[in-house]
């Protein structure tokens, strides 16, 4: 379906790039011919996933930045645009996390997460703005999101207020956007079996089963299967494509099961 020109001459930077699913984002654009910008708060990390990235090949480059921060933002996609010479793919990957029912989640807790998931976003989107609109391929936003943050998720509220937001400001962006050559979509993913957050959510807690089992395909999904979807909507193929949310969770959010 793709080709290694698929994504030839295209510049992505994506936060959260040196996580799981960040990461295998920028892994497959490079096979896929795109040139990689990724950032993220921890130097270690994104030394380590640069490397991995340039052993495969893969332009890339990495820039420590704190997605609450615009200034930051900014600055690291000034220096993206500097070293590839254009923008062409925003990735909005960044995401902060943990359990706690409502009635215990502090302000600070719930500002943390929205800070991260929310404003994060709006700030890439709000940084590659210009550069998106002078992408010779036409621009491309892609957010990650979850189907949670529409169904309510309990035990994580300040994540799914952020997330539904996210997909608000996506289909907003989606419209005001469109006459400047910018498509602006999202994708859900769902259980992602290879990522350090079902690792400690679900198997290191037993809740494995029921997890496979709460999904119509009975299965955990992989990091290459959100990758596939990303590639898609960055690609000539979703040319048509936007304001869209691409659900990848194995039919998660259609299907009940009892705890």
């Amino acid at each position: 379906m793709f080709s290694t020109e698929t994504l030839k001459n295209h510049v992505a930077f994506i936060t959260g790039g040196a996580g799981d699913i960040g990461y295998e984002i920028a892994s497959m654009y490079g096979r896929f011919g795109a040139k990689v910008a990724i950032v993220g708060r921890n130097r270690e990390r994104l030394d380590n996933a640069l490397q991995k990235l340039r052993a495969q090949g893969i332009d890339a480059a990495a820039f420590v930045t704190d997605v609450r921060d615009f200034d930051q933002v900014k600055h690291a996609i000034e220096q993206t645009v500097a070293r590839f010479g254009a923008l062409d793919i925003l990735v909005n990957n960044a995401a902060g996390n943990f359990h706690c029912p409502t009635a215990g989640l502090t302000p600070n807790g719930w500002k943390t997460v929205i800070d991260i998931d929310l404003n994060g976003t709006f700030h890439g989107c709000l940084a590659a703005y210009e550069h998106l609109k002078r992408s010779e391929h036409g621009g491309n936003i892609i957010s990650i999101i979850t189907m949670l943050g529409v169904t309510g998720w309990p035990g994580a509220a300040h994540a799914a207020a952020a997330k539904a937001g996210i997909l608000s400001l996506s289909r907003t962006l989606a419209v005001e956007w469109g006459d400047d050559n910018i498509r602006v979509n999202t994708i859900s993913p769902g259980p992602i079996g290879d990522t350090e957050g079902v690792q400690r959510m679900y198997i290191d807690t037993g809740r494995d089963e029921l997890e496979r089992r709460k999904t119509a395909l009975n299965r955990f999904g992989t990091k290459a299967d959100i990758a596939h979807a990303a590639v898609y909507l960055a690609s000539d193929m979703a040319c048509y494509v936007t304001g869209d949310n691409l659900v990848v969770d194995g039919g998660r959010w259609l299907k009940y099961v009892a705890a």
